[in-house]
């Protein structure tokens, strides 16, 4: 139904003023979405435990869509495993201008330059502490007016606000919409800010998992620093991937817009980058596979790469909430 009737309807308007739109039902009329969608699927043997925690599904949301922990619980009841929020920065920020969000219809991809907009940590706090118990990841990043010798104080800002109230940290230092935020990805500052943050971490009574964020685009050089990196500051995985600048083989019109692109075009990518991943650091840490999942045979790739769990986003605008029970049924099919 989702495909053949709403889709096309949503389709015909502004992608940022349909996601705000699909908020507002949500949030007011969920309980409609039980007439008409199946139910979500329920069973023992799509349990994962990953990095200490126990997920009810290996299904995911990634962040970027429930940035402001808005619609968590409402998500969550439509068959995610998790909700990952965020990109959160300290202090609130309206983001780059608009137009900053485009589909690219014909090649099932996303462009967006949003730009880390978020009320800021403290809002989404307040709604956080309504959580009926929806395991939560929480992204963080620093505000764009803060410069890259100054970031590592926005990262801890939110992992302190955020910790009691968020399941486990994803560290983004991946977007391409934040001015130079990519170049925290290089070997000395991305060692001393996720130090930093683990450093933190041990201070507390019990610790949270702290998992970094990486971009497709980065080479093989830069992908075995990240598992040198990893091993060396010992957070608890990494998540592959965020968007790319990549706009090989596109052929929408948007394809040359500014931005980070998502969806169809990067299912090959991240695969790649998480079976490097996992193989050059023999499985030394779990993988949250995300970036191009839009059939439940895309996550299971990820899955047989060697991720543990998958993240969707373009994949659910694209295909709706029935992917999430297309792929934990072939999960279930498969015995993976």
């Amino acid at each position: 139904m989702y495909k053949s009737v709403i889709r096309p309807i949503l389709f015909q308007f502004d992608p940022e003023e349909v996601h705000h739109f699909t908020f507002s039902v949500l949030k007011n009329f969920g309980f409609l979405a039980k007439l008409f969608l199946p139910k979500p699927i329920e069973d023992k043997r799509l349990e994962r435990e990953v990095f200490g925690l126990k997920f009810k599904n290996p299904v995911g949301l990634a962040a970027g869509f429930d940035k402001d922990a808005k619609l968590f619980n409402e998500l969550s009841d439509l068959g995610f495993g998790f909700i990952e929020i965020g990109t959160l920065t300290p202090k609130p920020q309206p983001g780059n201008d608009k137009k900053r969000l485009f589909r690219l219809k014909e090649d099932s991809a996303i462009i967006n330059r949003m730009g880390f907009n978020n009320g800021g940590v403290d809002e989404a706090i307040k709604r956080l502490k309504k959580n009926k118990n929806v395991l939560i990841g929480g992204n963080i990043g620093k505000n764009k007016i803060t410069p890259n010798e100054e970031a590592v104080n926005d990262y801890k800002i939110c992992f302190e606000k955020l910790f009691p109230y968020v399941d486990y940290f994803v560290v983004n230092v991946s977007s391409p919409n934040t001015p130079n935020l990519r170049e925290l990805q290089d070997k000395k500052p991305l060692t001393e800010l996720l130090s930093t943050l683990q450093n933190l971490n041990l201070q507390k009574p019990k610790q949270k998992p702290i998992l970094l964020k990486i971009a497709p685009d980065l080479t093989d050089e830069q992908l075995l620093d990240i598992i040198d990196i990893v091993k060396e500051t010992q957070i608890a995985g990494v998540i592959a991937t965020n968007t790319t600048l990549s706009r090989e083989n596109l052929v929408s019109e948007n394809k040359s817009e500014m931005g980070g692109l998502s969806g169809k075009p990067l299912t090959k990518r991240s695969t790649e980058v998480i079976r490097f991943l996992s193989e050059k650091s023999g499985k030394a840490f779990p993988i949250i596979g995300v970036g191009g999942i839009h059939t439940a045979q895309d996550a299971l790739e990820k899955l047989e790469a060697g991720a543990s769990l998958v993240q969707l986003y373009t994949g659910f605008i694209y295909e709706g909430p029935e992917l999430i029970n297309a792929i934990n049924l072939e999960i279930l099919r498969q015995k993976i």
